[in-house]
């Protein structure tokens, strides 16, 4: 008898071999074999080679294909001996689960729908099967009616043995690739050319660069493919490659996802952000010029509200102070500001202070700026960058819509200088018309309803800010500013020395004093004031931002002014007795009290010195004859090179002489 570990590896068997496999619908015995091989016609003429043939070795006789068998013999045949099929034990050790499923994801919906089909002939056998069809009747019949042979239900059903029932559909999916057409010859030097010609800033048109590398090719010898391949050819690049190096880095950018802020973490006037916008409108200002004016706007960001605007002719400090002022006067206090890092918004008078300010030289001694006097945070942001600042859409609709109002007619002069209207410079708008129109328009883009954002959800800008700003001033949120703090974005800050000899601030050609000065004198302060109104106090504050006091103007009079010198001479007379009465009650006691207390020091008692072994003669006092004399010897006695020097200062000391000596 054949041994079943023979069998797979074998496809022609002998009568007796297939008598021997016990397969259903064949007969046990050799001989009823071979009255079925005559009567299915196995061994007909026509079909040598192909159900059966000669027996090669001893004994002879013939052999039948496995083929010849009926279809459910042959599943039996497959379901008992075929072995694992080697690509799933492959698959099983090479692939992860979640590779077998990004493999999937990856194909065609062609070969995912051929995945499919495979599933559920899989399922269909297996529901015949619980329903009480023998297995290889439900694969006989599963397999003729999905018109497929039986030996590929056998094949697939090996792919997806010792696998979970979920991941049966990837181990389905067909894992042949089609042949890829041979790709056209080309030059590595041409296509190097090619993507130098066409990947620059200039973005030239393909076909232009197309013909220049084939007239470089014909000249260095290059072999090209047509047009059309080149362009599929550059077409398959990266997409982020072709547009950084044809569009460049901005380009790029812009591809990338834009954060998605909410703006809901913020309650109403926690945090604003300012800018400032060009209209593209001529005006007519009081002084009888043209220009275009500047709008400087604080927006809310949690709803979207302008809160406060101004209008001047340039970008500038003074404006953005107003600005701010106008949101802290009618609204509160904000904690976070948001600001372009342009020299107007980054001034020390408005930022100063700020740890994150990159305009300007930073030094110790400059004053505390706007923001930080207020306990405000200041933040910077790239300028033109409008995710960052929502305040800069809203100026898009100025450029698209207010500027185009109806009463501008004349005035509007495009967005840029080729989109300049036929009427470009026929007229001006005055600059009160100007105001009023663009309060109004500023009044209709907060009230206007349908706003899609997050916080607004179909309402408005104004509304959404009410009830926010309601909840966050009863919840103590806001705050609002004092009459001092009015003082600091009301007045233009300046940081200025007193003078040493006469104490006083010098501004603009005025003169400033206040008694506070004398016990300042070289000392910096920061002075606060009006622009407009230099004649008027001046508020003081040290650089820590403390206030000391106001000064007052000393404006100047005439030479032969009377009346003014009195008045000066009797402030000063009386400045001066109030100092002097001052420094009378810091003198403390008399200065006789005062020299009294002293301790008295007793003159200690000195011992008696030795008598000096050597007396110097002292000349031109009160001498005897005999003393001269006797000096006379002693010089007698001296060395000659020693009477020589005594003679020498004698000669420049002379010695007076007495009447009595002579």
């Amino acid at each position: 008898m054949m041994q079943d570990a023979d069998a797979p590896r074998r496809e022609w068997f002998t009568a007796a071999e297939l008598a021997d496999l016990g397969l259903p619908h064949v007969p046990t015995s050799k001989g009823n074999v071979i009255l079925m091989a005559r009567r299915e016609g196995w061994d007909a003429p026509e079909a040598l080679g192909r159900t059966w043939r000669p027996r090669q070795g001893r004994g002879g006789g013939i052999e039948y294909h496995i083929s010849a068998l009926p279809a459910p013999t042959q599943a039996a045949f497959q379901l008992r001996f075929a072995p694992p099929a080697p690509a799933v034990a492959e698959a099983r050790t090479t692939l992860a689960r979640e590779d077998a499923w990004t493999h999937y994801n990856g194909l065609s919906d062609k070969k995912k729908a051929e995945a499919k089909r495979r599933l559920d002939l899989l399922l269909a056998v297996d529901a015949a099967q619980r329903a009480g069809i023998p297995k290889v009747t439900a694969i006989h019949l599963t397999c003729r009616r999905a018109g497929i042979a039986a030996s590929g239900y056998y094949r697939w059903e090996a792919q997806v043995r010792g696998l979970e029932r979920a991941d049966w559909l990837p181990a389905l999916a067909p894992r042949h690739a089609g042949a890829a057409a041979p790709a056209a010859e080309c030059s590595p030097a041409a296509w190097d050319w090619l993507r130098a010609a066409y990947l620059r800033p200039e973005r030239p048109n393909f076909a232009d660069c197309y013909r220049q590398l084939a007239a470089v090719a014909r000249q260095h010898g290059w072999t090209i493919p047509s047009e059309r391949t080149l362009e599929r050819r550059m077409s398959a690049l990266p997409e982020t490659v072709r547009v950084f190096l044809r569009g460049g880095a901005d380009a790029l950018k812009r591809m990338l996802p834009a954060q998605q802020r909410d703006h809901s973490v913020f309650h109403a006037l926690q945090a604003v952000n300012l800018d400032d916008h060009r209209m593209d409108v001529f005006v007519r200002w009081d002084d009888g010029t043209v220009g275009r004016p500047h709008i400087e706007a604080v927006q809310d960001i949690y709803s979207g509200m302008i809160l406060g605007w101004r209008i001047d002719r340039s970008e500038n400090t003074q404006t953005i102070r107003l600005a701010i002022g106008d949101v802290i006067e009618e609204w509160g206090i904000p904690q976070i500001f948001w600001f372009d890092n342009t020299r107007a918004a980054a001034n020390k008078q408005i930022t100063g202070g700020a740890k994150t300010r990159f305009r300007f030289q930073v030094r110790e001694e400059d004053p505390a700026g706007l923001i930080e006097m207020l306990g405000a945070e200041v933040r910077f942001t790239r300028p033109y960058h409008g995710q960052a600042k929502p305040v800069e859409r809203a100026f898009r609709e100025a450029a698209t819509e207010w500027a185009k109002d109806i009463r501008f007619g004349g005035a509007y002069t495009g967005n840029n200088p080729t989109a300049k209207p036929a009427n470009y410079g026929s007229a001006a708008v005055p600059i009160e018309t100007f105001r009023a129109v663009i309060a109004e328009r500023i009044e209709e883009h907060n009230t206007r309803t349908g706003r899609t954002s997050r916080v607004c959800a179909g309402r408005s800008f104004r509304a959404a800010f009410d009830e926010s700003y309601a909840r966050a001033r009863d919840a103590g949120q806001i705050t609002t500013a004092t009459p001092a703090q009015r003082l600091l974005f009301l007045l233009q800050a300046e940081p200025l020395t007193i003078r040493s000899v006469q104490p006083m601030l010098h501004l603009h050609g005025n003169r400033y004093f206040a008694d506070w000065m004398l016990g300042m004198p070289g000392q910096k302060v920061v002075a606060r004031f009006d622009a407009d109104a230099l004649h008027d106090d001046i508020h003081c504050y040290r650089l820590d931002g403390s206030y000391i006091g106001p000064a007052e103007c000393l404006h100047a009079v005439g030479f032969a002014d009377t009346a003014a010198a009195r008045e000066h001479a009797r402030k000063t007379k009386a400045l001066f007795r109030a100092h002097r009465d001052l420094a009378e009650l810091e003198r403390g006691m008399p200065l006789r009290q005062a020299a009294a207390l002293l301790p008295r020091i007793e003159r200690a008692q000195r011992e008696p010195e030795p008598a000096p072994k050597l007396v110097r003669p002292l000349f031109g006092t009160v001498g005897s004859a005999a003393l001269k004399r006797r000096i006379e010897e002693l010089e007698d006695d001296l060395p000659a090179h020693t009477r020589d020097v005594v003679t020498a200062i004698d000669a420049f000391f002379p010695r007076p002489r007495r009447p009595a000596d002579d």
